[in-house]
């Protein structure tokens, strides 16, 4: 009996052991990625055609994000036709649209404009359709050409601005969602530059300076610039 005994102990010690010596691991799903993050393209105009690329992280705090975005455009209007290269005072001071007719000169310009901005997230103003209001800085860099024969003289400045705006998007499938945008930017006038191909031009001229006005008036620079883009967004 007590062998029985002494058996039945040592089996069940030897069972205890085994379930204090059994160890369970348990995995707990790890997730990474975007998280809600938004990547979007598109176009439309702005004081000429233009594209823009987005991304947007909404959210980040509550109804808050962040959108962060740069804007390429090919300007209507790049150097004034009417602006007066002489200055008589008279009807006959030459303008640079005479330029253009006598010397077949060419004109091309570009604006290149980054934007960081603070969104607010209206939601669905209808089924399906979402509403975000932004606002934040502008950093415009616009560049206007002259071609003429051999020599190519480029009118360019930097400038700061702001602006604000409101997007729509309305879900086509999966993460895939049409966007529409509408805003306004104004930009601060600031140092025109001026470079030739061929060297022998290379001024600055600032702000300040009695002779702004006039390459102000050949500069297109943009002030307030309205823009309407569409394009589409993908969520990720």
């Amino acid at each position: 009996m007590k062998k029985v005994l002494a058996l039945t102990l040592c089996a069940g010690l030897a069972t205890a052991g085994a379930q204090t010596t059994t160890t369970t691991i348990s995995a707990t799903p790890v997730t990474a990625g975007l998280n809600g993050v938004e990547l979007g393209l598109t176009g439309g105009y702005a004081n000429g055609l233009s594209g823009e690329v987005f991304v947007h992280v909404p959210n980040v705090a509550g109804p808050f994000g962040v959108k962060a975005g740069v804007a390429l455009t090919r300007p209507s209007d790049a150097l004034n036709d009417n602006a007066k290269l002489t200055n008589s005072g008279t009807d006959a001071d030459l303008t640079f649209g005479d330029l253009k007719r006598i010397s077949g000169a060419t004109e091309s310009g570009s604006h290149t404009i980054f934007s960081l901005d603070g969104t607010y997230n209206l939601g669905e103003v209808s089924p399906g359709l979402s509403t975000t209001l932004y606002a934040g800085g502008r950093y415009g860099m616009f560049r206007s050409n002259v071609t003429s024969e051999d020599d190519t003289t480029t009118y360019s400045s930097n400038e700061f601005g702001i602006g604000a705006g409101v997007m729509v998007s309305y879900p086509l499938t999966g993460n895939l969602s049409l966007v529409g945008d509408l805003g306004v930017d104004q930009f601060f006038k600031s140092t025109i530059n001026i470079r030739s191909s061929d060297g022998t031009t290379n001024d600055s001229i600032p702000t300040s300076d009695p002779s702004y006005a006039g390459f102000d008036d050949l500069f297109v620079q943009p002030g307030t610039v309205f823009k309407a883009r569409i394009g589409i967004k993908t969520t990720f």
